[in-house]
């Protein structure tokens, strides 16, 4: 008996396809009609996600991912219509062409009988050029209909923060109108974008999609028209809030909610304020000794270089995020790391901190029981629904209770030893040490070395002190 996977998927554009529920059930019958055993594990599932591209589609890149594992873990791909599967020809070559000849995994339209001999990859290539046109045609008719609705001054996109939307047009929000107009009030009042994006997290406030308020969140409010009354559309597709041409804002049916001399004043201060230490190219992009180790201890968040200054700062804090500054020069944890490895070379008392990393094992033994265990259940699932016999069920059953025994024998629990780990952490600083201190070394090679040793380091800006945590 095979084992098979089932890959739903339904987009937002698809009015009248069968919904998820109604292909999985065709799904279940075909497998049933043909012997194949469907696992609730195996069943993956996309839904309101376009089929022209497999970048946003995650259980279809679970399923290929899955599909990729030694042993192979199903025979067969089971798909309502092949334009489940994509919508573009160059994915769906690739695609198919791995699992097949890689794999060995075929990939079925349940509904579309292509048959197998050679005539099936001339109609199965027919039916995806189909698909392909279809999503291409009604991508251009979207747009097109997207860009009539722009130039009536209608909404084409889900409503900015500070109003809703009803009957297609944007109307203000009662609870959220008022935050907009004192965000350009304190904007113009003096407060930073930082400052004002951390009150706004702090008072519980979200963004239209549920995420904290960033610069960034609070700068496409400074700049974006819709708050006067206009449409902003790029009948691209791509809408670029730096730009302010004619051909891109509109003007709309909607109620304003910012007057035009606060939104010509903020646009002026915008033009005219220099540009942030963490907006500026330059200086942030240079390597240095610790890049990507150092972490907040408030938040978690990555150290990051300040541009135009040798110091660092909490990512977080630096867009609105975080509550706590971690401002430290990059020259004095430097120091501090450095004197930290010394002191932890010549006293034995100094404790270390261990992050232990797995070894890769050849072959992960956890996960092979995994899949017998998950065999047993379809051995029963089988016996069960009349496919094996009482003999055939107890034989099957108890070859695989003895792999899963043998698997287990080969499992060997290492047991830590601070004594010999701290062995290995100090002869590995002994050797780092001198080209970490050499000013000849570059910083990228100096940053390769350190994290050779080092998994994270923590900075506390309230102590003025660091934890380093170690791994082996």
């Amino acid at each position: 008996m095979k084992t098979a996977a089932a890959y739903i998927r339904v987009s937002t554009e698809d009015q009248v396809e069968y919904s998820p529920a109604s292909q999985l059930e065709k799904i279940r019958e075909y497998a049933k009609r043909n012997d194949y055993i469907l696992p609730e594990e195996y069943i993956f599932m996309d839904e309101g996600i376009s089929g022209r591209n497999t970048v946003k589609r995650t259980a279809f890149n679970r399923m290929i991912g899955t599909a990729k594992t030694k042993p192979k873990p199903f025979d067969a791909i089971l798909l309502w219509k092949f334009s489940r599967f994509a919508r573009n020809r160059e994915d769906s070559i690739v695609y198919k062409s791995m699992l097949r000849k890689q794999c060995g995994i075929d990939v079925i339209s349940i509904s579309e009988n292509v048959g197998d001999d050679k005539m099936s990859v001339i109609i199965e290539a027919m039916i995806e050029a189909m698909d392909e046109y279809y999503s291409i045609n009604l991508a251009e008719e979207v747009k097109r209909g997207m860009t009539e609705k722009a130039g009536r001054g209608q909404a084409v996109t889900i409503p900015s923060f500070g109003y809703d939307i009803n009957d297609g047009k944007y109307i203000p929000d009662p609870e959220t109108t008022p935050v907009v107009q004192k965000i350009f009030s304190d904007f113009l009042d003096g407060k930073g974008m930082r400052t004002i994006a951390q009150e706004l997290n702090d008072s519980g406030y979200r963004t239209r999609r549920g995420n904290l308020f960033e610069n960034r969140t609070v700068k496409y409010i400074l700049q974006n028209p819709v708050y006067i009354g206009k449409i902003r559309w790029n009948p691209s597709g791509k809408t670029d809030y730096h730009s302010d041409t004619a051909a891109n804002i509109i003007d709309g049916v909607h109620e304003a909610i910012i007057d035009p001399e606060t939104w010509n004043k903020v646009q002026e201060k915008l033009r005219s304020a220099p540009k942030t230490k963490f907006m500026r190219e330059g200086s942030a992009k240079e390597p240095f000794m610790l890049q990507g180790l150092c972490r907040c201890s408030a938040c978690g968040a990555t150290l990051t270089r300040a541009v135009g200054h040798g110091s660092l700062q909490c990512y977080s804090y630096a867009h609105g995020k975080c509550k706590i500054s971690h401002s430290i020069s990059i020259r004095k944890i430097n120091e501090m790391v450095i004197d930290l490895f010394e002191l932890i070379v010549r006293d034995n008392s100094v404790k270390i901190q261990i992050d232990r990393r797995p070894e890769k094992p050849k072959e992960n033994i956890s996960a092979l029981i995994e899949k017998e265990k998950k065999k047993l259940a379809r051995i029963k699932d089988a016996y069960e629904n009349g496919i094996y016999d009482l003999e055939e069920f107890r034989e099957s059953r108890e070859k695989v209770l003895s792999h899963i025994e043998a698997l287990k024998s080969k499992i060997v629990v290492i047991v830590p030893d601070p004594r010999r780990d701290r062995e290995i952490i100090v002869r590995r600083l002994i050797t780092l040490l001198p080209s970490l201190k050499s000013p000849a070394v570059p910083e990228e090679e100096k940053n390769s070395l350190i994290k050779s040793v080092v998994e994270r380091i923590v900075f506390n800006r309230s102590k003025c002190d660091i934890d380093i945590f170690f791994h082996i």
